[in-house]
């Protein structure tokens, strides 16, 4: 019956480029730009160091994890190997410890879990926002009118500023110590000239 609501945000977005193209004089250029946003997201360096901080601060309680699914597994077997040669408080004793080191372990995962989501989307929020304000920097040194994210279909290569964002996100990232190796993923954007 209706339009769903992304025909109907699409065509709402094609009536406001049609009106800020009527409102301008016919000697006037709306300049536009389009940024691939999740590359930004997945190849900014500071996306990288985001991610990297998170896993390194995750990753005592991973092997954590490791270790008491470990101990918990040797128990297991022990209890396997001697069960038939225990005495039944023993055996009933030994199968209680087991069943609250699961329960114990599987609760941990949890807790570990909703705590590394949590920091994630602490993490994202403050990329984010660094990303925005590096995108809209970049447009009003360079004169945008508009500049389209998100519901993008096709656009000519001369209208993205992904390369461009991604080269000054780059220069602003903090630089490695002189010691430490590079960070490993793949080759750097190539730099691009900003479309004219």
């Amino acid at each position: 019956m209706g339009l769903n609501y992304s025909k109907t945000r699409g065509l709402a977005l094609i009536a406001a480029l049609a009106a800020t193209g009527l409102a301008v004089p016919a000697f006037a250029e709306v300049k536009i730009a389009v940024v691939d946003y999740g590359r930004l997201v997945e190849e900014s360096p500071q996306a990288k160091t985001a991610l990297d901080a998170i896993r390194n601060e995750f990753t005592p309680k991973e092997r954590e994890i490791r270790n008491q699914e470990t101990a918990l597994k040797a128990k297991e077997e022990k209890l396997n190997k001697d069960g038939a040669t225990m005495a039944p408080d023993q055996r009933t004793r030994a199968e209680k410890e087991l069943r609250d080191g699961a329960r114990d372990l599987q609760r941990r995962r949890a807790e570990i879990q909703d705590d590394f989501n949590a920091r994630r989307t602490e993490e994202m929020s403050r990329l984010q926002k660094t990303l925005i304000e590096e995108v809209r920097a970049y447009a009003k040194a360079q004169n945008f009118d508009i500049v389209i994210a998100d519901g993008v279909i096709y656009s000519v290569p001369a209208l993205d500023i992904t390369p461009a964002i991604l080269t000054s996100l780059q220069s602003r990232a903090p630089k490695p110590a002189a010691g430490s190796a590079a960070p490993s993923g793949g080759s750097a954007p190539k730099p691009a000239t900003p479309p004219k």
